[in-house]
């Protein structure tokens, strides 16, 4: 007697998947099952069409279909309606800029703004084919920013805006750790990382030199607790390495070694200016490196002449991409990154397509504890997938190798379509589950209001007439 037929929902039809498996197999025409949130079956599309029995057959030989990226560090809130806006004025140093322009940005929002930012963001990350990301931790209305997200489908760890340092020597030091505490406690509470949950909040800190030693602790502690992870911004400028080798004779990640408070589930990003010693540190303890480099060049933080990311991969430690904002698609963070390490490097070689799509996935998916679920197309893993289309212009001719064409050739808008736990969540480069013409109208009124509001001046590159 045959075997009963495997009853999908939805099969894909035809494509060409790029499984990110244990193989690394590229399956020509091939097909993916999905019932409810989960890949039931993967492999040649007339395996499946004799095993499987679907509901609805979508017709995919067009497309090349791809796990979802891992977007590990993204400003979900403070960038999206003011992206445009010039913040700063020439001769201006990292911090005036901080504190005179993005932290009026960050800080004037109203719970309505940062809802609606959120979703644009993920918006942007989904129809760039970013199925997961984990937030920055500058969110401050963190009830309207769920709500907001729950709307897009996208998944994601977010966390409240958290420091806990008292740098005013008057100040009580002691009551500023616990409310810093009493929020990453009320957060995680609120929005548990439960089963299924597509959203879920992190103990995340801004980091650098704005949280105490009380406040990394306590975050580490929740973090292990609650399976959970940490992560913070660490070492964009070499001024973090000051600060902390000023107030702890030690280097930022010598310093939070000592403390006990790094591991497998923390990541920090930017990490630009670490040293040797510090990139031990991060392969002994196994933590994370998110890497943002449209953020890094556009910053100026010389990344090409400091930066160790090429040796953090070859010591095994777990790189991770992220857009910080900057850049609404994983793979054009891929393209740079590569390309900028092999001229430092003058080496042609360095970071090829396969570790580039790997850090998009499978290294995003691993620091956010999440490698069992997604970050490869497998049976049994979430249904979190992109669909690309190699039939544009800037794929060329024939699909020779996807892997490279993907990294190097594929354009940003070349995302048809997205599914998220088994959801079609972008369809032609569109949202199906937000009304997109509306929040784009409403996005760009309330990122005029808040300027007006915080009365900043609008430069201009050039004058308009």
């Amino acid at each position: 007697m045959s075997e009963a037929p495997l009853i999908a929902d939805v099969l894909l039809s035809g494509g060409t998947v790029v499984t990110l498996n244990a193989g690394r197999q590229v399956i020509a025409d091939g097909a993916v099952a999905i019932r409810d949130d989960r890949i039931l079956a993967i492999g040649k599309r007339e395996a499946l069409a004799r095993t499987v029995k679907t509901r609805r057959t979508i017709d995919t030989r067009r497309f090349v279909i791809t796990p979802g990226f891992v977007d590990g560090h993204i400003h979900i809130t403070g960038d999206p309606l003011t992206r445009g806006f010039i913040r700063g004025e020439p001769g201006l140093d990292w911090s005036e800029r901080l504190s005179r322009w993005v932290m009026p940005l960050f800080c004037g929002q109203t719970a309505e703004d940062e809802r609606l930012a959120a979703q644009c963001a993920a918006l942007a990350m989904m129809r760039g084919g970013t199925t997961c990301f984990l937030e920055a931790g500058t969110v401050r209305q963190l009830g309207a920013v769920m709500e907001g997200l729950a709307e897009t489908g996208i998944r994601g760890r977010v966390g409240e805006w958290v420091e806990g340092r008292a740098f005013d020597p008057k100040a009580d030091q002691a009551r500023a750790s616990a409310d810093a505490i009493a929020v990453l406690e009320a957060e995680i509470a609120r929005y548990p990382q439960t089963d299924g949950a597509r959203l879920a909040a992190w103990p995340l800190l801004v980091g650098h030199s704005t949280n105490s030693d009380d406040v990394w602790r306590a975050a580490k502690a929740l973090a292990d607790e609650h399976g959970l992870g940490v992560s913070a911004h660490m070492s964009p400028y070499g001024s973090d390495a000051e600060w902390f080798l000023e107030h702890t004779g030690r280097r930022p990640l010598e310093h939070l070694a000592e403390l006990g408070v790094l591991g497998e589930n923390v990541a920090l990003t930017h990490l630009v200016h670490v040293d040797r010693n510090e990139l031990d540190i991060l392969a002994q303890t196994r933590t994370n490196a998110i890497h943002c480099p449209v953020s890094a060049v556009h910053g100026g933080y010389g990344l090409s002449q400091v930066g160790l990311f090429p040796e953090m991969i070859a010591r095994g430690v777990n790189v991770v991409l992220g857009t910080d904002g900057a850049a609404s698609d994983i793979l054009s963070s891929a393209r740079l990154m590569a390309g900028l390490f092999r001229d430092a490097r003058q080496d042609p070689d360095l970071l090829p397509p396969s570790t580039a799509l790997e850090i998009a996935t499978l290294n995003g998916a691993k620091a956010l504890g999440m490698e069992a679920s997604i970050g490869s197309l497998e049976a049994g893993k979430k249904a979190d997938l992109v669909l690309h289309d190699p039939e544009l212009p800037e794929w060329g001719g024939p699909q020779f190798d996807v892997a490279g064409q993907l990294v190097f050739c594929a354009p940003p808008g070349g995302i048809h379509s997205v599914w998220i736990d088994g959801v079609w969540v972008v369809d032609q480069g569109r949202s199906t589950l937000l009304d997109q013409d509306k929040l784009l109208a409403d996005a760009r009124q309330a990122g005029r209001r808040l300027v007006e509001r915080l009365g900043l001046p609008v430069r201009t590159t050039w004058p308009v007439i």
